[in-house]
């Protein structure tokens, strides 16, 4: 719901948004519930936005003084961390102050908001994007890092490096009349970003006089190439990082490599993807030695993780997180529509859709050094740690996924969604410890509409872990039950209950959700299980809490 106004004929329009999610907690010893000193905790954010015909300015506004549980401890902090001016004419762009941007998937450069993930690693400085052709895009860009909010405090938190970068992008099929009479569309990407980032003491060798020298520079490149005609889209990228010694790889001196092929085909009623992707040594952060490696703020770039994001609570209680020191991950994809009237589509059609993914780890042979001191993952700081073939597999299976959806609508008023999921979970590569998990995940979802106004969605799950089983740790057999009722157009609520078979434990949640407009506000009581939330690849660990939620949005 944005607003206009008017000054000297040029229509200036302002939107923004207030979000804030709030914890009233309790302590619960059967969860491992902490006891918090603050009556409640709360992330809140307000932001604003103006834009006009050549110029748009923006700022967001933060209080995490008292944050969510699971979030790093620099993320407590306040001020206005995204602040913003846009200068838009004819064909050029600039901008001042804070900025996301992604170069091509995002393996050298992908900087971006995910508040669920406590990710807002945008740059400060500016960037510049020109178009002097229709056919070509060039992007110019540099800047630093945030990285939470440190001590705390307005405008603090920023990495010490500087993130500097240009992109290119050519639309060849604007060269060829040919190509775009046959729907023909070929764009070319070439991308180099520099990370500059000032020396510092660190001695490696046993002796105590052994000093290792960091490149000030680390450069990466990444080169792309798209192809679109008819129902087929066909997408190669490789992305190199120049030697880059780092707290996440043991500070070796190993370059850094992606390659990723993705091919899809999509008709009515009918589509498919397959996807390969190698990466070795890619971890790229803007800050070489960190308090903690499980922060993702500080990373420049982004590896996206080739497994399907389930959004079924007990499909998605083990999420992957990417393995950014090398893995080759594989995925293919198939759905189809059986037709209304046909056997298998019935009266109103049948969605079937098939998933698999396998994420694999790739071969390293170690390369040893006399006298210096090895590191936490078995390589050797100060030397190139170790050489990998390409195209071998190492001997670790990080995840495997398949699993098959099938979506039946049976009324006009009742539909069902059924899946089955088959699951192999490395928990010891992933988080560090717990060994391969192999479940069978089993998955029903019915939705009927009564009428214009009431709708009953109802889900029931079942976890059976045929492998891997641990009480202690919770990894164990579990059911789930959901009910939600819609009652439009403002209405809706919502009871499910977990309940771990294993160490026989419930975790449950109940909540009224209020909608009306631009306002959404939803208040319940829930006792939330520890695990990861991810997207993307991306992971952070929320630790079990119980109490009283809250949650406003607004937007307008």
């Amino acid at each position: 719901m944005a607003q206009e106004s008017e000054a000297g004929g040029n229509k200036v329009q302002v939107s923004g948004s207030i979000q804030s999610d709030i914890l009233i907690p309790q302590s619960d010893a059967t969860i491992g519930a902490e006891d918090y000193s603050e009556f409640a905790l709360t992330n809140t954010f307000g932001e604003v936005n103006l834009s006009s015909k050549y110029i748009d300015a923006g700022a967001r506004v933060e209080y995490l003084d008292h944050p969510l549980p699971g979030f790093e401890p620099d993320y407590k902090g306040w001020g206005i961390p995204y602040i913003y001016v846009k200068g838009k004419y004819k064909n050029v762009e600039v901008t001042a102050g804070n900025f996301y941007e992604q170069f091509g998937s995002g393996f050298i450069l992908r900087t971006y908001e995910e508040r669920s993930l406590g990710i807002d690693n945008s740059l400060l400085g500016g960037r510049l994007v020109y178009k002097p052709f229709n056919w070509a895009t060039v992007k110019v860009l540099a800047g630093k890092q945030r990285r939470y909010w440190h001590d705390g405090g307005p405008f603090e938190g920023l990495n010490r490096s500087w993130v500097g970068g240009a992109d290119v992008e050519l639309s060849v099929d604007q060269w060829f009349k040919k190509m775009q009479e046959k729907n023909t569309y070929l764009t070319f990407g070439a991308s180099f970003v520099n990370k500059h980032e000032g020396d510092e003491e660190m001695i490696v060798s046993y002796d105590g006089k052994q000093r290792l020298n960091f490149p000030t520079d680390v450069q990466a490149f990444d080169v792309r190439l798209r192809l679109q005609t008819g129902n087929w889209n066909v997408l190669a990228e490789y992305a190199q990082k120049s030697q880059d010694p780092s707290q996440d790889n043991d500070y070796i001196y190993r370059k850094g490599y992606v390659a990723m092929l993705s091919a899809s085909y999509s008709k009515r009623g009918m589509s498919f993807l397959v996807q390969a992707k190698r990466s070795d040594n890619m971890s790229f952060r803007s800050q070489r030695t960190l308090p903690s490696l499980s922060e993702n703020s500080s990373f420049i770039n982004h590896l996206p993780a080739f497994t399907m994001e389930h959004t079924y609570a007990l499909a998605a209680r083990y999420p992957y997180a990417t393995q950014p020191d090398g893995e080759w991950a594989y995925q293919a994809e198939l759905a189809y529509n059986f037709k209304r009237h046909s056997f298998f589509g019935g009266k109103y059609g049948t969605k079937v859709k098939l998933n698999f993914s396998h994420v694999h780890s790739i071969a390293k042979n170690t390369r040893y050094a006399d006298g210096i001191m090895q590191g936490s993952n078995g390589y050797y700081p100060g030397t190139d740690g170790y050489g990998s073939a390409f195209f071998k597999w190492g001997d670790s299976k990080y995840y495997q996924d398949f699993n098959v959806q099938i979506e039946k609508k049976f009324t006009k008023a009742f539909k069902l969604n059924l899946m089955y999921m088959n699951q192999f979970y490395n928990k010891t590569a992933v988080e560090g410890h717990g060994g391969m998990l192999h479940n069978n995940i089993y998955v029903a979802e019915g939705k009927y509409q009564f009428n214009d106004k009431f709708t009953l969605r109802a889900e029931a799950q079942y976890l059976d872990m045929t492998s891997g089983v641990n009480n202690e740790d919770g990894d164990c057999d579990c059911v789930y039950g959901l009910l939600e009722l819609s009652v439009l157009p403002y209405l809706m609520f919502t009871v499910s209950d977990e309940y771990s078979i294993g160490d026989e434990i419930h975790y449950y949640n109940g909540s009224v959700t209020f909608a009306k407009g631009a306002h959404r506000l939803q208040v319940g009581y829930a006792r939330t299980r520890a695990g990861f939330n991810c997207s993307g690849g991306v992971c952070r660990w929320v630790p079990a809490s119980k109490g009283v939620t809250m949650s406003y949005n607004f937007n307008f």
